[in-house]
């Protein structure tokens, strides 16, 4: 057995670090943080998915993350809500991180995988903690105006264009991935979806919601690196930005309505996930 402190062949973090990981994982009260996790983060995709639908009805709303919060901050305690949505996200995100750490069994190109996989989920989610956080406090950011300053200033870089297309094509191949998730059934691998009607209800919601999720990252991704290709950091933007350019083709408000479905299909999926959701690395 490895002592503390040492990599063991084929890992590439300190035992100490996976010893601590597996301690904090196997924490009741982290656990039940993790799932309430799920709940804010299915409820985070029920405002989106309702901005998403009010949008392709012709409202003038941002879909994003900032534009559920602020929808949020607006309400009566609303305050209190995102702050309940920021601990929560913050949890999930710890949660996957340390998943990243703490998975036992894999070694290689396989851990590589999972860690790829976990960390910047666990990343994400915490930046979206923060960013709930924020709001609460009296900030009102604006997601899409920051995606295409970041792309402005990554445009004025020698190889700003390639960075901006590789980050563009990043987030596409994530979309990618979750549809392919959704089309495959394979997130059944993170739950046990109980048996009966319950079960394939929650099944065809995630399927639902995984295509949807996927497509909107596509575009995302594919608006990036039309900007990365034609020098436009305005064309550059955020989920508020791929549902813009769904309205914008034929039939766009019909799709930005499925789209909409979708996330809230995803959120109904994530809200149960938090019941169902297997917490085992």
């Amino acid at each position: 057995m490895a002592r503390c402190g040492t990599r063991p062949y084929g890992s590439g973090v300190p035992s100490s670090a996976r010893s601590v990981a597996r301690d904090a994982e196997a924490n009741t009260a982290f656990r039940v943080a993790a799932r309430a996790g799920y709940v804010a983060n299915g409820i985070l995709h029920l405002l989106i998915g309702g901005l998403v639908l009010a949008v392709g009805f012709g409202a003038a709303e941002d879909t994003d993350q900032t534009g559920a919060f602020r929808a949020v901050a607006a309400l009566p305690l609303g305050a209190v809500a995102l702050g309940a949505l920021a601990l929560g996200l913050v949890a999930l995100g710890c949660w996957h991180l340390l998943q990243a750490v703490a998975p036992r069994g894999l070694s290689g190109w396989k851990r590589l995988a999972w860690v790829a996989a976990e960390a910047p989920q666990g990343v994400v989610f915490i930046v979206i903690g923060v960013i709930s956080a924020s709001v609460a406090l009296g900030a009102r950011p604006h997601a899409e105006q920051a995606a295409e300053d970041a792309s402005e200033v990554a445009l004025t870089l020698p190889i700003g264009g390639f960075i901006l297309g590789t980050v563009g094509l990043a987030v596409a191949g994530v979309g990618i991935g979750f549809g392919w998730m959704g089309l495959r059934r394979s997130f059944h691998s993170k739950v046990r979806l109980p048996d009966g009607v319950g079960g394939h209800v929650l099944s065809a919601l995630g399927v639902v919601g995984f295509l949807a999720k996927g497509v909107a990252l596509v575009v995302v991704g594919v608006l990036l690196v039309i900007a990365a290709v034609r020098i436009e950091p305005d064309t550059a933007g955020g989920l508020d930005g791929a549902v813009s350019a769904l309205i914008a083709l034929p039939a766009g408000p019909f799709l930005a309505l499925l789209v909409g479905l979708g996330f809230l299909g995803y959120g109904v999926f994530t809200v149960f996930r938090a019941r169902y959701a297997r917490l085992d690395a």
